[in-house]
């Protein structure tokens, strides 16, 4: 784990020979960072079967450098597809990674995913480097991580758990990609009004993220259908208090992941819609398109309880839509779409065509439109970003029907303009098995 993996196990050294496409080298970015999970496959959400051991399946980051002389490498992070897309964040300076465990990593005897233990580990890779990525450390929270994002100023990482009684935020100091004693917030105890009898008081928490000013963090709860936001302020002996900021504010079914806008002054939540009560994947996942749900956020010198946020708007996606994008400047929004990829093939729902759903964002009307869907073919597409200038969009597939070897993708478009708006499919980057996230670091 001290060093970069040099892609010597099968299945990698295939990907290390392969010549990434040529458009590779117009993305503006300075690496393009792939969190792989290699315990699952496209089929575990439905027997439960984790895949057999072997070299072409391992948790795996991988940093993909563009440019003139595009190149990539890997290194072994233990993570799981089981959480939001955000179990992976790089840091402002793009000097750092962050990675969450949701569930461990199994061990040698491990055959069903009811084996593996809950995930405490936050592990810190250093890829000032990128053709060299090494662990810089690791430190234990949790339970059962469910996301990591870092402060605009790169000091602090938020975190979300959910253990068996209680739904947290937890708050790590990162310096230097150094990672501290992490301090847990119970959001039982944050405004949240428990619910008797429920697993964690009937409190879910997926997905909590900094506000660009960060002084405010948003929380999903997505098993609530709210969005709770809560104000940042210094604690003693250096860390870190959280307050509510405004009352939670109902959203669409099921807000998995969100974002906060640019300029700060809107969120944009990202509803898959999911049944909780369904026993199996096909009941679960939604027939119905998913939405994105614009909260008008309070102005920031209004904090506090009475801060008084306002959802603003609702339009679809496409079916289970799971990650969310927003561009530097804000106005392009993208969700990358499961749709029914994730069904067994014999199901009468089942598709091979997944989807990414584009729209365009007006800040100063708070206006968001979609302008359409772009249909591709992939198994469990989930994470997605933007590069730099926005030209670019890039989402992961989890498998491909038809590989004939374990293999995961970055599907890659180019994004259009004002006059064109949409989005122009450019082709795939081959990636380890298992991709579900990808962050650039610019």
């Amino acid at each position: 784990m001290a060093g970069a993996f040099a892609w010597g196990a099968a299945a990698t050294t295939s990907l290390a020979a392969e010549a990434l496409p040529a458009f590779v080298s117009q993305i503006d970015a300075k690496t393009i960072a792939v969190i792989s999970d290699g315990d699952f496959r496209a089929s575990t959400y439905r027997d439960g079967k984790l895949a057999a051991p072997s070299a072409d399946r391992r948790d795996m980051l991988t940093l993909i450098r563009p440019g003139k002389r595009p190149s990539r490498a890997a290194v072994p992070v233990s993570n799981s597809v089981t959480a939001p897309p955000e179990v992976m964040a790089i840091s402002p300076d793009g000097r750092f990674v962050y990675v969450v465990e949701r569930v461990g990593q199994r061990s040698g005897a491990a055959t069903l995913v009811k084996d593996l233990a809950p995930g405490r580990r936050i592990t810190s890779i250093d890829i000032r480097n990128a053709a060299k990525p090494r662990i810089a450390g690791s430190v234990e929270a949790g339970p059962m991580l469910e996301s990591v994002r870092v402060s605009p100023d790169g000091r602090w990482l938020v975190v979300t758990a959910n253990s068996p009684e209680h739904a947290m935020v937890q708050i790590v100091p990162a310096r230097g990609g150094r990672l501290g004693t992490p301090q847990s917030f119970k959001l039982g105890e944050l405004g949240i009004e428990r619910k008797d009898g429920a697993p964690r008081g009937g409190i879910d928490a997926t997905l909590a993220d900094w506000h660009p000013s960060g002084r405010f963090i948003s929380v999903n709860l997505n098993t609530r259908n709210q969005v709770f936001f809560l104000e940042v302020k210094p604690g003693a002996e250096g860390k870190l208090a959280l307050a509510p900021w405004g009352a939670p504010v109902d959203v669409g079914r099921d807000p998995f992941v969100g974002r906060f806008t640019p300029d700060g002054g809107h969120y944009v939540s990202a509803d898959w819609g999911r049944n909780f009560e369904a026993r199996n994947v096909e009941g679960r996942l939604p027939e119905t398109a998913s939405r994105l749900s614009l909260i008008k956020l309070a102005p920031r010198e209004r904090t506090g309880p009475a801060a008084r946020h306002e959802l603003v708007s609702s339009v679809d996606s496409d079916r289970s839509s799971e990650g969310l994008a927003i561009s530097r400047d804000g106005r392009p929004i993208a969700t990358v779409n499961m749709r029914e990829t994730a069904l067994a093939a014999d199901s009468p729902r089942y598709t091979r065509e997944a989807s990414i759903s584009y729209f365009s964002f007006d800040p100063e009307r708070s206006a968001l439109a979609k302008v359409g869907d772009y249909r591709f073919e992939g198994m469990l597409p989930e994470g997605g970003s933007f590069d730099a200038t926005g030209r670019h969009f890039l989402a992961t597939v989890f498998e491909y029907a038809d590989s004939a070897a374990p293999v995961g993708g970055l599907e890659v478009w180019r994004v259009g303009d004002a006059a064109r708006p949409g989005l122009t499919h450019l082709g795939r980057i081959a990636v380890p098995h298992g991709a579900h996230h990808v962050e650039l670091a610019r």
